[in-house]
């Protein structure tokens, strides 16, 4: 499952350098399939759109420290832990129970962003 940020996130900043994926923003902040990754093609994302890479998309918060679930891999691939629930000082980055997801489907999408 990815990672989400609750509504208890005090805006630390804390986790996003310590994505591997660039999968968390600020609250506010577009993001693009790209940053962060090697995809340069057109990429069909959860809801089945599909999006240019360098596009900016719509924040997921406009309040809050947010991750993209489409760029998240708990970290498998490059960490044993998902590194941002690691240095949270407010434990707010917990797995989000909406997006349940094997091991495999992570290391597969690490796979695919990191290509």
């Amino acid at each position: 499952m990815a990672i989400m940020i609750t509504d208890d996130c005090i805006n630390c900043g804390a986790c996003e350098p310590e994505c591997p994926n660039n999968a968390i923003y600020e609250g506010g902040v577009e993001w693009t399939i790209s940053d962060g990754t090697t995809i340069s093609a057109p990429y069909t994302i959860e809801t089945g759109e599909t999006i240019d890479p360098d596009e900016d998309q719509e924040p997921v918060s406009d309040e809050f420290y947010y991750i993209v679930p489409d760029k998240c891999t708990e970290c498998v691939g490059f960490h044993e832990e998902p590194q941002c629930a690691a240095v949270c000082p407010v434990d707010c980055c917990v797995p989000d129970p909406e997006r349940e997801e094997s091991e495999s489907i992570l290391a597969a999408r690490q796979k695919t962003l990191h290509a």
